[in-house]
């Protein structure tokens, strides 16, 4: 076979180059295909990948971002907690201490003795 036929030449996507002549001699190169084409092929691809990039690194940030105010929603609350475990701490002494004192003076006035009805009656 010499080659490919007229028909296959005009229905071929590739490129056809002869390297009779070159394999004859000792060496012979493959023709790239149009620079502008791959130069858009490539460039598209990497449109693509850098949108998607893009769209991961965009998204990764606000899931950063919201897990840092997260974080501080909790620091904030743990130290809200914090405080009012101190202040509930502070109010029961504060209770018992005046509970004490009622009981004090209760027993201290006339008013509030517990009165025997049995010994009195006798």
């Amino acid at each position: 076979m010499d080659g490919p036929s007229k028909e296959e030449e005009e229905d071929s996507t590739f490129t056809n180059i002869s390297l009779a002549d070159d394999i004859e001699h000792g060496s012979f190169c493959l023709q790239p295909a149009p620079s502008s084409l791959v130069r858009d092929l490539v460039a598209a691809h990497m449109d693509a990948v850098d949108a998607e990039n893009q769209v991961e690194l965009e998204e990764k940030t606000r899931l950063i971002n919201q897990v840092l105010e997260l974080q501080h929603t909790l620091e904030d609350l743990s130290a809200r907690v914090d405080a009012v475990k101190e202040e509930n701490l502070k109010l029961k002494s504060e209770n018992q201490v005046l509970g004490q004192y009622i009981e004090n003076l209760m027993s201290a006035s006339s008013v509030f003795q517990t009165t025997d009805t049995k010994s009195k009656r006798k």
